[in-house]
C-alpha cells in the first residue's frame, strides 16, 4: 500500500490568510497540519505528497525538516484557474508514480485524531473505506459530504447538501484498493476532476463502500482557521 496526501490545493476559502501560503503548512498545535498526518502515518507506508508549482518552494523547505522519507509530486499549476481538482490530483499521482497497489488517501487539510494502523487493519481489502464522523451538527454538515449507513455499508453520499439528513460526515480520509483505481480512470475520463466527495458518491452507485466510524477529534482546518481557534 502508498499513502497519497492531496496538498496541491490554494486555499481560496482562506483568503488572505493562504494567499502566500499552502493550507496544509499552516501551524496548529506548534506544526504544520502536514506534519501532524505525516506523524500518524505507519513506517512501513511509502508516502507521496501533491503540491503545486506556487507553493513548491515551501514545500521543500518543509521536507528538509521532516525526518520522515517522502517524495513530492509537483503540479505544473499557478493558481486556481489552472488546478486539477481533488480527483484529478489524485487521477495525476497514481499514474505519475505508477501506482499499482492499494492507496491511502488523505486530505491534507484534515487534522484527526484516530489510528490510522486501525483504520488500515478495518480494510478488508476488496472495499473503498471511508472514515466518517458525526460532527454533531446538521448547520454544520451543510459544508461537507453527508452519508447515510445501512450497518457498516454507505447507502447514500450527499455532497454538500443545502438539507442533510444527519451529521455524519466523510473526512477525507479514504482506502482505495487496487481494484477499484480503474473506477477512477473511468470517472476522470469525462473530465470530471472536482472533489473527493462526488468520487465517492460515484463509487457508492458502482460499487459498494464501507464506513469507518470514529469519535475521536477531527477538525477540517478551514473551519479551524476561519472560526479563529487555531493555535
Amino acid at each position: 500500500m502508498k499513502c497519497l496526501i492531496l496538498a496541491s490545493g490554494f486555499g481560496t476559502r482562506l483568503y488572505p490568510l493562504t494567499l502566500n501560503k499552502a493550507k496544509s503548512l499552516l501551524i496548529y498545535r506548534n506544526v504544520s497540519v502536514l506534519t501532524h498526518i505525516i506523524r500518524k502515518i505507519p513506517d512501513e507506508l511509502d508516502i507521496y505528497v501533491t503540491t503545486n508549482k506556487k507553493f513548491e518552494k515551501d514545500f521543500i523547505s518543509w521536507q528538509k525538516n521532516e525526518p520522515r522519507n517522502l517524495e513530492l509530486i509537483v503540479e505544473y499549476v499557478w493558481n486556481e484557474e489552472q488546478s486539477l481538482g481533488a480527483i484529478g490530483s489524485l487521477y495525476h499521482a497514481i499514474k505519475a508514480k505508477s501506482i499499482g497497489e492499494d492507496v491511502l488517501v488523505l486530505a491534507g487539510d484534515n487534522y484527526f485524531e484516530f489510528s490510522v494502523s486501525e483504520f488500515l487493519k478495518s480494510c478488508n481489502g476488496h472495499n473503498v473505506l471511508v472514515a466518517v464522523h458525526d460532527i454533531g451538527s446538521r448547520d454544520e454538515a451543510v459544508d461537507f459530504g453527508v452519508v447515510s449507513l445501512e450497518g457498516s455499508k454507505i447507502i447514500d453520499f450527499e455532497e454538500k447538501p443545502s438539507r442533510p439528513k444527519s451529521s455524519l460526515i466523510a473526512t477525507g480520509c479514504y482506502i482505495l484498493p487496487i481494484r477499484v483505481l480503474p473506477l477512477l480512470e473511468k470517472y476522470c475520463v469525462y473530465d470530471r476532476r472536482d472533489n473527493l466527495g462526488d468520487f465517492i458518491r460515484f463509487l457508492v452507485e458502482e460499487d459498494e463502500v464501507y464506513a469507518y466510524p470514529f469519535e475521536d477529534i477531527w477538525l477540517d482546518i478551514g473551519s479551524v482557521y476561519a472560526s479563529s481557534n487555531a493555535v
